[in-house]
């Protein structure tokens, strides 16, 4: 069975598939900079998600609907909570490294925007299992926003008001 993409759909995934290699560069990049090791390791944890992210659309451009079974929905939950938790034992007396807080808030912006991007993409498409994959790594990207806004939260840098 071969796929069959609109236009629109080829365009979307052509965009998402940009997006996620913006992504990992990025938080690749970041890793290396980043001077707290607790932001280092997760910046590293999540350019291997969005790594997983761009391998899912990469198979989707190929014809491949990846069908997202129970165990990779919670293995990949599993690791999206993991880099919660270290963000959550992050001491809160730290006072916050400038360059640190720019890298943060640059990959929040990041995550909020692709979101925004997948959400569009999901209502788009024809295919339901291409959809629930899009859910899925659209689920993974605001996972990613609430690990940064807990490692931000508790270092300093972001302020709730």
């Amino acid at each position: 069975m071969s796929l069959q993409f609109t236009e629109k759909e080829m365009q979307l995934l052509q965009d998402q598939q940009s997006h996620e290699k913006v992504c990992i560069e990025k938080y690749q990049k970041y890793a290396s900079q980043a001077s707290d090791p607790q932001l280092k390791q997760l910046f590293q944890s999540y350019a291997q998600q969005e790594q997983q992210h761009l391998n899912t659309i990469n198979s989707i451009l190929s014809g491949q609907v990846p069908t997202m079974n129970q165990n990779q929905q919670q293995q990949q939950s599993s690791q999206s909570q993991s880099g919660q938790a270290t963000n959550q034992t992050a001491s809160s007396s730290a006072s916050a490294n400038p360059a640190d807080t720019m890298l943060c808030k640059d990959m929040l912006m990041t995550e909020k925007y692709v979101s925004g991007a997948y959400d569009t993409a999901i209502f788009e498409f024809t295919d339901t299992n291409i959809r629930q994959a899009l859910n899925h790594i659209q689920k993974e990207e605001q996972k990613h926003g609430e690990g940064l806004f807990n490692y931000m939260s508790s270092n300093g840098m972001y302020n709730v008001q």
